[in-house]
């Protein structure tokens, strides 16, 4: 018989290796699987033993298929009823094409019908489709005009040993763990009974598919039906002295495990999962799982060697990426400070911030977790050359001060961010104080070589680091944002713990309204005279655009007796402001939700009640379209670059659409109006067109302060009133 192990890209020589030592005969590795020979033992045992492939194809004919036609004729020419009950259940996975047949779902349509056709014809009774537990799942892969039809042994995939019901937040198929450890050497370890130890477990995957092996467990021995179960040429005999084999190999393993199988997490929750798939598994008494923070990951007593093995985060969200340099680099001190000897292994789908570790990799894999590019990378972990330190104590004199501490070294780089730091908080602290400005731009770029905008909100700093090109090292990159975060407490006398770093990226969509994290840490500044909400921590932009404050005291200084509308309104400080300079009403209007109830909440802050002040949830220039009358005195309109949000009627770009939403709000302006538009597109350029149509004034310059001095091109600005 000719038999196909199927397998996910990039593993087919581990799956190739393990079919050698499963003894099949005559393994041939191909893309996405290894064919192999023999009878049905053979694929009976790699359904039981394999912990790499997901299927086992029984190929049994091959015929034309270039035409619906053909195909249907090929599939015929097999007797159906020597596979199956004349009212059994069946499913078919159709792949490929040719010049006739160009869908999948029409290729499995006539595979099906050729089937049921024939054996209704034969027995007057015809099969079903059942997807989910079908008596005979049918393979048929089209190539070249020609189709393989094969019966699917497996029936589900063979990754789901059964063990897991629930998993973590970034779940890693079983067979993919097991490929891991295979590629780490795991066997030969636990065959020398060294340790293994996952700090970030998650739902212990690879801990219990290393279990398995060291165990000599059958990763398929909890399975409770196969493709071949109801197969009518299925061998029970055969298949349960395999069953009978494997049970007595599992006893006998369980009792020669040394090893020691470690797994720390810092989330409780994910951690009962871990234990609960350990319990299911069988092997709960082998594994010892601990919440456990990775700032407390140390080496096992007396393991003097073994495998550190995990599948850290690697960034999914907006902001990410900051935080997760710091965990890869803790990662590496950890396994450098106290793992000499051990070999430590990372799987991830962002291979920079391995860089982090500052370990050298012995071995790179390339592979795949799920559609998503990956490598595993293993470190020999070599012992850490330690300075030694000196503690002198006095005592004699046990009521002698504290010694001062230790000042740290700069690089000549962070001297001159430190020097530039003071230099603006000399000029720019003093200005803020005669203006009474609380929240301001302390640092934008001034150095080239430290990237970031650094953001003084009363006695917390809000930093942001400017995404790098990707010539920049991301090592280097990443030491110079340590330096700024290192030099930040002492230039500006704040603890460190109200220092706030992020990552700001080319955003697009509605990305700048995604939640960073998920707690709420609202703080109050004050500005011209209002109370205004800002949080640092939970979403990229703080929820007050600083550089638009000589907008807003100018709105604030318009708008007494005025009917003002903010169009896309964000946090709504500028209807704030409006409300707070006696503007008869407000109407803010803004797509997202959350922002609009951050903004109720700032006018709660300052009493003002909703009866004169409306907030309205809606795309901006659907509602424009559906306004009639001129209802409004000033008008304040700051668009997106650009924004393709599901909420939209349709995509948003400022500068091609800019002449329309203009001319939808100048229509709502009673005589004598106007309205204030600005972006903040740096290679805006607006229509000349809107030049005869309207008084139009670039106020751009005088919408900038002392802290947006040196980014000039932070946003445009321009009056627009009506020419009559």
């Amino acid at each position: 018989m000719k038999f196909f192990a199927t397998c996910p890209k990039g593993l087919e020589p581990v799956l190739f290796d393990e079919l050698q030592a499963l003894n099949v005969e005559q393994p041939k590795q191909t893309l996405a699987g290894v064919y192999f020979g023999g009878g049905l033992e053979a694929a009976y045992r790699v359904c039981l033993w394999s912990r790499v492939a997901n299927r086992v194809l029984l190929e049994f004919h091959r015929g034309p298929g270039e035409t619906a036609e053909q195909l249907y004729q090929s599939v015929q020419e097999v007797r159906w009823l020597d596979h199956m009950r004349p009212a059994g259940t069946l499913t078919i996975d159709f792949t490929g094409q040719s010049e006739g047949i160009n869908h999948s779902r029409f290729g499995a349509q006539k595979v099906k019908d050729a089937i049921v056709d024939q054996i209704r014809d034969e027995t007057g009774r015809r099969p079903s489709v059942e997807r989910l537990r079908p008596d005979l799942r049918i393979n048929v892969h089209l190539q070249r005009g020609e189709a393989s039809i094969a019966i699917d042994l497996s029936g589900d995939s063979l990754h789901r040993r059964g063990y897991r019901l629930k998993a973590g937040m970034a779940p890693m198929k079983e067979n993919l763990a097991a490929a891991l450890l295979y590629r780490c050497g795991w066997p030969d370890k636990a065959a020398r009974e060294e340790a293994i130890l996952d700090p970030m477990c998650g739902s212990g995957t690879l801990l219990i598919e290393a279990v398995l092996m060291a165990a000599d467990i059958a990763p398929g021995l909890m399975r409770k039906e196969y493709g071949f179960t109801f197969w009518t040429q299925h061998q029970k005999a055969i298949w349960q002295d395999l069953i009978d084999e494997a049970e007595q190999r599992r006893e006998a393993g369980l009792q020669q495990v040394k090893s020691r199988f470690e797994g720390f997490d810092s989330d409780a929750k994910v951690l009962n999962t871990a234990r609960d798939n350990a319990r299911r598994a069988g092997v709960e008494s082998l594994i010892h799982f601990e919440r456990r923070e990775l700032s407390r990951l140390s080496r096992p007593t007396g393991e003097e060697a073994g495998l550190v093995i995990t599948n850290p985060p690697y960034g999914e969200r907006l902001g990410d990426e900051p935080t997760l340099f710091f965990l890869y680099q803790h990662l590496g001190e950890r396994l450098k400070a106290d793992f000499a000897g051990w070999q430590g292994a990372v799987f991830t789908g962002n291979p920079e911030l391995c860089k982090m570790m500052k370990l050298a990799s012995d071995k790179t894999y390339k592979l795949y977790n799920g559609a998503i590019p990956s490598q595993l990378q293993i470190f020999n972990i070599r012992q850490r050359a330690v300075p030694e330190v000196v503690e002198v104590i006095d005592v004699q004199d046990d009521s002698a001060e504290p010694a001062e501490p230790t000042v740290v070294e700069l690089s000549n780089g962070a001297q001159m961010l430190v020097n530039r730091l003071n230099k603006n908080l000399k000029q720019l602290g003093k200005w803020a104080k005669r203006q009474d400005i609380s929240c301001y731009r302390l640092y934008d770029s001034d150095l080239p070589e430290y990237a970031v905008a650094i953001d003084i909100y009363g006695d917390w700093a809000h930093v942001q680091e400017y995404q790098a090109p990707k010539s920049i090292d991301t090592v280097k990159a990443f030491t110079r944002l340590q330096e700024v975060v290192a030099v930040l407490p002492q230039v500006l006398g704040f603890p460190a713990e109200q220092i706030v770093l992020k990552q700001r990226r080319r955003q697009q969509g509605i990305s700048q309204y995604e939640k960073q994290d998920q707690t709420a840490n609202f703080m109050e500044v004050r500005e011209g005279g209002c109370r205004i909400l800002v949080n640092l921590q939970d979403y990229l932009d703080t929820g007050l655009f600083l550089d638009h404050r000589p907008v807003r005291l100018q709105i604030q200084q318009q708008a007494k007796g005025k009917d003002f509308l903010n169009l896309f309104s964000y946090t709504s400080t500028v209807s704030l402001h409006a409300a707070q300079g006696g503007a008869r009403s407000t109407t803010s209007v803004d797509m997202s939700a959350t922002y609009l109830n951050w903004a109720r909440k700032n006018f709660a802050l300052n009493g003002f009640a909703e009866t004169r002040n409306h907030f309205i949830q809606e795309d901006c220039i659907k509602w424009l379209k559906a306004q009639k009358g001129e209802n409004f005195d000033l008008i304040f309109m700051d668009p997106p670059t650009f924004s393709n949000s599901k909420r939209m009627h349709d995509v948003l770009d400022v500068q091609r659409d800019h002449v329309e939403l203009i001319d939808l709000a100048m229509g709502l302006l009673r005589p004598g109006g106007k309205l204030i538009f600005s972006n903040n597109y740096r290679r805006f350029k607006l229509d000349p067109q809107l030049n005869e149509r309207y008084e139009v004034k670039d106020i751009s310059r005088q919408s900038i302060d002392l802290d947006f001095k040196r980014n000039q091109r932070i946003h445009q600005c321009f009056e627009l009133c009506r020419t009559e």
